[in-house]
């Protein structure tokens, strides 16, 4: 997935240790940012992207290669 074509509210799929799932792009990382006690490296030459699941609501930081459009 390239930097550019990702945008908030564009509804994502991931991959983590219990399989995939899904949810919607919330903005884009970049600069340090911290979220929960994680501390996300992100900056403009390596930016990450906020998702929130649609499952659990819960909010976490992915790479962009991490992450494809549903």
């Amino acid at each position: 997935m390239t930097d550019k074509s990702l945008k908030p509210g564009d509804k994502v799929r991931w991959s983590h240790s219990q399989g995939s799932t899904t949810g919607r792009v919330v903005r884009r990382l970049t600069r340090p940012t911290s979220i929960k006690d994680h501390e996300v490296a992100a900056s403009k030459e390596a930016p990450e992207y906020l998702v929130e699941s649609d499952k659990t609501g819960a909010r976490a930081a992915h790479r962009p290669e991490a992450l494809r459009k549903v």
